[in-house]
């Protein structure tokens, strides 16, 4: 029996005039997802996407996989495709295609969708006749419109007729490449990799910039790095990571500057090199995993505070999170494991004691000048670690 995935798009298809644009650029990041399982035709008609394998060998549990990465994609489903187009063909295909999940369920409901009007039954006859059908094969069952444990979906559209169960979610969003690029500040904790996931759901490509600060972080903290960005490289594409040395800077802070303001220099010069970068790198924004008061360095007081070393538009998509909810989608994307691995990033790197949490621009920049940083941003700049991330490399 032959097997495809359709696929329904999200808030895609509410967009105006450049709709088209998003949809090309769906289709684009969906074949560039499937390319490495093999030869697909993939077309798009009436809000549906179909994805149709070409090559017998393909595992279609492998394309539902990628399919369920890709943003731009708010659920899909396995269907078979029916030998004809005709209402005896849906009739002997829907209790052979889902046999194992009617055998499964108790209660069970049919729906039909009839894109094509020249079909000669409407779908209520066509869901009716199937509901029959079904409960002629599997006498067990019983029908329960309102809160089914299977809905069987007959989908009559222009080209054949399908048979689907049930609809599984996709990531949702919108399609990589339609939001501009940004550059996310990833560190080896649980937020910022949550953050750059939020973002690449927003149609951000991602440009990654890590600090490093040997022999206070080790190497195996900057893999970890790299490996939570494969992780979310599987939902947001190939992105690059510029690594930045940042002992010298942070020694010098500690020599010359108040320790409870330690922890806001060290953001403010985070994110001024983050700048130069992400400028040269054709990015628009910076993102961070900041949440609001959740340490003492994420008051408003102290956003803004860092906000004013930034002359581009900082991101923030976790500001109004709990940890919990931020725990929770870090299980969902598969980096809450590698996130609590213990190995230091810089940021815990010279923590002060009691960290000022309503510090004032002013002190601030005047203890920032006394540190001299200007040279030592420039050199390193001048020594940045690039490392390029390749999901299909994970």
């Amino acid at each position: 029996m032959k097997e495809i995935i359709l696929i329904k798009m999200g808030e895609i298809v509410l967009k105006g005039l450049n709709r088209r644009q998003f949809e090309d650029r769906l289709l684009k990041n969906l074949r560039g997802a499937l390319k490495p399982l093999g030869e697909f035709t993939i077309k798009s008609a009436q809000s549906t996407i179909s994805v149709i394998p070409q090559d017998d060998f393909i595992d279609l549990d492998d394309v539902c996989e990628k399919v369920r990465k890709v943003f731009g994609i708010v659920t899909y489903s396995r269907a078979a495709v029916c030998p004809e187009k005709t209402l005896e063909s849906v009739l002997e295909t829907a209790p052979e295609y889902l046999a194992d999940e009617l055998r499964r369920a108790k209660t069970f409901k049919v729906e039909a969708r009839r894109s094509d009007k020249k079909f000669p039954f409407k779908s209520p006859e066509i869901a009716r006749e199937t509901g029959g059908k079904i409960l002629s094969c599997f006498p067990h069952l019983k029908v329960d419109v309102h809160n089914p444990e299977l809905v069987v979906t007959v989908e009559i559209r222009e080209y054949a007729a399908y048979i689907r169960g049930k609809a599984l979610r996709g990531a949702g969003g919108i399609p990589i490449g339609t939001g501009g690029n940004a550059a996310i500040l990833i560190s080896g904790g649980l937020d910022s990799p949550v953050a750059a996931w939020m973002m690449a759901k927003r149609g951000v490509r991602l440009t990654a910039i890590h600090f490093a600060s040997p022999p206070y972080t080790s190497e195996r903290a900057e893999q970890k790095v790299v490996k939570l960005l494969h992780k979310v490289a599987q939902y947001s594409g190939n992105m690059t990571m510029y690594t930045v040395p940042f002992t010298e800077i942070q020694e010098t802070i500690r020599k010359k500057c108040p320790e409870e303001l330690f922890t806001i220099i060290m953001r403010r010069l985070m994110m001024k090199i983050s700048e130069r970068i992400a400028r040269d790198k054709n990015c628009s924004a910076l993102i961070t995993g900041e949440s609001l008061g959740q340490v003492a360095s994420q008051t408003i007081a102290a956003i803004a505070c860092t906000d004013a070393a930034a002359n581009m538009p900082v991101f923030r998509p976790l500001i109004g999170m709990d940890k919990q909810e931020i725990v929770d989608i870090s299980y969902m994307i598969d980096t809450y494991d590698t996130s609590i691995e213990p190995y230091e990033d810089c940021c815990t790197v010279f923590t002060p004691r009691h960290p000022r949490t309503k510090p004032t621009l002013r002190i601030v920049e005047a203890a920032e000048e006394k540190g001299e940083f200007d040279e030592m941003i420039e050199t390193a700049l001048q020594n940045l670690k690039v490392t390029y991330i390749d999901p299909r490399e994970d």
